[in-house]
């Protein structure tokens, strides 16, 4: 049996699995139809990506069913995150028909959102009372940076290219981020979108284990099925293990995507009834995290963890408490058998790889003296460079592991200034949200720490990784998520108010 089917076979199996554990807990959250839904849509799509051996027979497949299956659907995003992850991003450039060399680049990623997201937006552009693209302060900044970038782009490509690159950037950056803060408005909402990324999390993580028991990448062998080539799909180790990436293309990616769903798994697991369904939930999420062996997003996920108890009520004890944990799992560790082997790993603690916090240091000192010579708005030849090319890796590459630092020198720090001020400008948004409500037990308290405590995880785990594969999607679409908060609130500031106004109004 050729390896793509042997790896299907067991990833129906996992899948399967982990679906069949979720069912209950996850009708305490959202219609059974919408779950049986959604979870045969993933299987149907699997079994043709791994049967079709072509991926533009795929890709024609997957466009029918999607267009079918959005018109049925209440909630796009929803839809959209079940999908998300269902392969490999590897890229298939459409071709120009002799006019041109080729139109652009199309991955599974890209189909889905063309297929979803777009009709969703088209829709809500004529819905009354949806506010318009480019009249928030979050608009404005995301706008400014998009249009910064594809204007810079001119720098270093021809204009055919950058109209490429522009619409790129409308695919994977405004039509996830429109729909999400257009798209979602009640806490129903929220509920069925978070649970929707969570649910394909549970799979990845199971599937995540399965590869670093089993020292087999399941998804590589599909993409030479499909005909499709593809850099990231080589296998990586850390202390003798393999690190699992399933359909992310790079451990850390897939670590990272475990990291925002145990950030957004700590609202979904608030609306589960049993105790022992919340707590395979968070089992099987943490050994997800652990599979990919990959540090930044360890650090990213503790940081949620803190910035979410700090958010909520008796937060001083529950650090200490924490904190308490951590130091007497050191020496814990130290005895447990294995445990040498997982204090090793651990950041700033452990020796294995060491070099990469050395190599990241100097990515910092010599990417600030190249920032220095062109500070506004970046340079397309930094790569050239003296100080870079002295970054040089064994792989013959320059790793620029780091999306600020990889904005500060393509965009300058016009550009950098404008992608934090969008999200700083959100998450103060997210925090004036949140005191409108004085419960701290609240759902709507509960969301907008939750939010919060993704996004800032979010951020310090980019910090280690450039912007690669699906995780720029995950933190515009969060972001998204976020505005959609904001404005939740603020209609029901709205809402409070006008009775009380009308009330005022009346004669005695």
């Amino acid at each position: 049996m050729p390896e793509h089917l042997r790896a299907l076979v067991v990833i129906v199996v996992v899948a399967s699995a982990v679906f069949f554990m979720a069912r209950r807990p996850a009708t305490d959250l959202i219609p059974l139809a919408d779950f049986k839904r959604r979870r045969n849509l993933w299987f149907a799509l699997t079994l043709v990506a791994f049967l079709a051996h072509s991926f533009w027979l795929y890709a024609a497949a997957a466009t029918l069913i999607l267009l079918v299956a959005q018109r049925r659907e209440h909630n796009p995003l929803a839809l959209f995150f079940m999908l998300l992850f269902l392969i490999p991003p590897a890229t298939a450039a459409i071709p120009g028909f002799g006019v041109i060399n080729y139109l652009f680049d199309i991955n599974h990623q890209r189909l889905l959102t063309l297929c979803v997201l777009l009709p969703a937006a088209l829709a809500l552009r004529k819905q009354p009372g949806r506010v318009p693209l480019g009249r928030l302060l979050p608009d404005k900044l995301l706008l400014a940076g998009l249009a910064l970038t594809s204007a810079l782009a001119l720098r270093e490509t021809t204009v055919t290219d950058t109209l490429r690159q522009m619409l790129s950037l409308y695919i994977d950056v405004l039509l996830p981020y429109y729909v999400a803060s257009r798209g979602v408005r009640e806490l129903a909402d929220f509920k069925d979108v978070l649970l929707a990324f969570v649910l394909v999390a549970f799979v990845l993580a199971l599937l995540g284990v399965t590869e670093y028991v089993r020292h087999w990448l399941l998804y590589n062998a599909v993409l030479d099925a499909l005909g499709l080539q593809w850099d990231l799909r080589g296998y990586l180790s850390r202390g003798g293990s393999l690190r699992a990436s399933v359909t992310t293309g790079q451990a850390i990616v897939l670590g990272y995507v475990m990291a925002v769903a145990i950030g957004l798994f700590l609202f979904v697991q608030h609306f589960v009834r049993k105790p022992a369904h919340r707590y395979m939930g968070a089992l099987l999420l943490a050994a997800g995290l652990f599979a990919p062996v990959s540090r930044g997003p360890w650090i990213g996920a503790v940081i949620i963890i803190v910035v979410f108890i700090a958010l909520g009520r008796r937060a001083v004890p529950r650090l200490a408490l924490l904190a308490l944990a951590g130091v007497l799992s050191i020496p814990l560790l130290s005895v447990l058998p294995g445990g040498d082997k997982v204090l090793d790993l651990l950041p700033f603690i452990g020796k294995v790889e060491a070099e990469n916090i050395t190599y990241r240091e100097r990515l910092l000192e010599n990417s600030w003296i190249v920032i220095q010579r062109n500070p506004l708005f970046g340079s397309f030849d930094f790569r050239n460079t003296p100080e870079m090319q002295s970054m040089i890796q064994g792989e013959g590459i320059i790793d620029i592991v780091n999306t600020y630092v990889g904005l500060a020198l393509r965009v300058g720090l016009v550009g950098l200034g404008l992608f934090m001020g969008f999200f700083v400008c959100i998450l103060l948004g997210i925090r004036k949200g949140m005191r409108q409500v004085a419960d701290k037990a609240d759902p709507y308290h509960l969301l907008g720490r939750v939010l919060l405590a993704t996004l800032v995880g979010i951020l310090v785990t980019i910090f280690t990784v450039s912007s690669i594969t699906v995780i720029p999607i995950v933190y515009w679409s969060i972001g998204g998520l976020s505005v959609a908060y904001i404005q939740m609130m603020r209609r029901r500031v709205v809402a409070v108010s006008a009775p009380a106004t009308t009330a005022s109004l009346q004669p005695r």
